[in-house]
């Protein structure tokens, strides 16, 4: 056997230049890079083998830990996890930033390769900067907080250990069904050992996706419940897009008359104004889906995992005969609320389901109801979303400006407070992966930095970044790191002085506004922050505009700019879409002195008597 004498970290680093993808018919390196912070623990080892491939796999440095896993994760969403990134830290903090960024790829379904450093396996120099001592438990390190967080953790404290190591790790970051993150804890002594490599290891290798096919059983139980249906639905998730499933959904709904409703993962698997496609549904959703969501006999759940923003905490599916049919490539997805399971790949599942029904169609007074359903909403929406003069407009005027001096290439970006919310309403998607939003984890901080993920993922689009104040505050850093890596982002930052999001959440259940605009915290003197002026210091070009006349100006002026742009717009905390939308399951006191905390309360018992527990 012909083997090859390399340190633990450059066989690391040789392995993931050897790993390869084919996308439309183009073989490409699976890794689009490792994104890195150097510190005592990965500088030597890890730092040194990837400067010996970096013409290869190019490493790019970033500002804040979470801010580059973030990235990385976007970009494997953005590539339909057909590609992806490592990401390698020293030991202590830079590992644990990561542990947020392990959770949002986790709950996504997202792969990424973590490489933290970790603590001296020989114990020699024990303990050491930055090491977490466990008085019980010598075998603890920080990086443990990494496993409830990842699909696969194996810590390397032996160099031939990573053989196997990344032959699993590999496995789980392609699979469809247990993708996910991967924790690759290196010892850092163990990074700078040598062992002789079976050259065969780094042979070239090729991914594929595999798509599950149809158990024949389950097949037919799913045919036939839904032959059996007056009133079949289809919530199309996430997992339509990393199939690459989205004709044969259009195509699906087309031939048998049904019409579709997007979770926030899978918006933008047909465009807003396909026949079939009534928008969002769920707590966030258009009155159009809702409306058939809750009349529902069959639900087809097409690659969701049914979160509570979907069900309505399991209250949206009122039909008290409605089945659901689990249409997913992971058994523990499609077996929730009791569905008949379809174990298939999204796009051969929707394929053969739609040969198995063959001519059926659902009744025309379904799909009429359907067509009147979409209409209506249109029309309702528009009204949230048309221009105003008003001083202090809503998220949802910033949307409608945004879209209208958008293309239809273009991909919006967002995560976490009030405006996932108003995007899943209102953002009109043309174009398949135009809809980018972290609403799995609902991480704060991911705006930018998955803006800067998708940007990289494909250069031709151009990435708007809608962010709150309070994200923008939590993490602005790789705003920096797009401008230096020359990735262009048009950030459009909404300040509304606060978390206005959980300010409305806070009142709607009964409480007084406390803790979450800035004017309603414990202060001395209130921030008056100048946001224009620290995304300028960041090296991007900003602006502060008044009002949405001033908005959709700078946008066009963004649009034809080679460099990020931060525009800055004052809104209002307290304006959202009352129309649309479901209840959501927050728990309101049982006891409380206050009298609307009491009323909160009473909704909430008579709310709670519409879900279905178990079901």
């Amino acid at each position: 056997m012909s083997t090859i004498r390399l340190t633990m970290a450059q066989a690391v680093a040789r392995f993931l230049t050897a790993q390869k993808t084919e996308i439309d018919g183009q073989v490409m390196p699976l890794f689009g890079g490792v994104w890195a912070i150097f510190g005592h623990g990965n500088v030597a080892g890890m730092g040194e083998a990837l400067h010996g491939v970096r013409d290869r796999l190019p490493t790019f440095r970033a500002h804040n830990e979470q801010g580059m896993a973030h990235a990385a994760i976007a970009f494997a969403k953005a590539s339909r996890r057909r590609r992806m990134m490592a990401c390698t830290t020293s030991i202590g903090p830079g590992a644990t930033n990561m542990v947020t960024a392990a959770a949002v790829a986790h709950v996504n379904r997202l792969p990424v390769l973590l490489l933290p450093g970790d603590v001296f396996a020989n114990r020699r120099p024990d303990p050491v900067l930055q090491q977490i001592e466990s008085f019980s438990d010598g075998t603890v390190s920080a990086n443990d907080c990494f496993k409830p967080v990842s699909r696969y953790f194996d810590r390397i404290s032996r160099p031939e250990q990573i053989i196997p190591a990344l032959q699993r790790a590999m496995n789980v970051l392609t699979d469809p069904a247990e993708c996910g993150p991967v924790t690759l804890a290196l010892c850092q002594d163990t990074q700078a050992e040598a062992y002789d490599y079976p050259e065969s290891f780094f042979s070239e290798r090729v991914w594929m996706p595999r798509r599950t096919r149809p158990d024949e059983a389950e097949l037919a139980r799913a045919a036939d419940l839904i032959r059996s249906a007056k009133k079949p639905f289809i919530v199309a998730g996430g997992g339509v897009l990393y199939s690459g499933a989205e004709k044969a959904l259009a195509d699906f709904a087309e031939r048998h008359g049904l019409f579709v409703g997007e979770t926030q993962a899978g918006k933008s698997s047909l465009p807003h104004d396909h026949q079939a496609n009534l928008g969002a549904v769920g707590v966030t959703g258009t009155g159009a889906a809702n409306a058939l969501a809750e009349d529902a006999d069959v639900v087809i759940a097409v690659g969701t995992r049914l979160q509570d923003f979907t069900t309505g905490s399991w209250a949206l599916f009122k039909n008290p005969n409605r089945r659901i049919v689990g249409l997913n490539v992971q058994a523990f997805d499609a077996t929730k609320h009791s569905a008949l399971p379809l174990l298939a790949d999204a796009r051969v599942g929707l394929e053969e389901l739609s040969r198995a029904l063959g001519t059926w169609k659902a009744p025309e007074a379904w799909t009429g109801k359907g067509r009147e359903e979409k209409a209506r909403w249109f029309e309702t929406a528009a009204r949230y979303t048309d221009p105003t003069n008003a001083e202090l407009p809503s998220d949802a005027q910033v949307i409608g400006a945004v879209q209208r001096t958008s293309q239809p290439s273009d991909v919006v970006v967002c995560a976490a407070g009030g405006l996932p919310g108003e995007l899943h309403k209102h953002w009109k998607a043309s174009t398949a992966l135009g809809y980018h939003l972290e609403y799995g984890y609902s991480c704060m901080g991911y705006e930018i930095a998955g803006g800067l993920g998708v940007k990289m993922a494909d250069p031709s689009r151009e990435v708007i970044v809608m962010v709150g104040d309070g994200s923008y505050l939590m993490m602005n850093s790789e705003l920096a790191t797009s401008v230096m890596l020359g990735q262009k982002l048009t950030v459009v930052l909404l300040d509304n002085r606060g978390y206005g999001c959980i300010n409305r959440l806070q009142r709607a259940t009964g409480g007084v506004s406390f803790n979450n605009l800035l004017q309603h915290t414990h202060h001395v003197t209130l921030p008056d922050i100048d946001f224009a002026a620290h995304a300028a210091s960041l090296g991007a070009q900003a602006v502060k505009v008044k009002g949405i006349g001033e908005l959709e100006d700078a946008l066009k002026k963004a649009r034809g700019s080679e460099h990020s742009t931060v525009i800055v717009i004052d809104t209002d905390p307290l304006a959202s879409t009352d129309a649309g939308g479901h209840w959501w399951d927050v728990a309101v006191p049982e006891v409380s002195s206050r009298d609307q905390v009491k009323a909160a309360r009473k909704d909430y018992e008579t709310a709670l008597a519409e879900q279905r527990v178990g079901d």
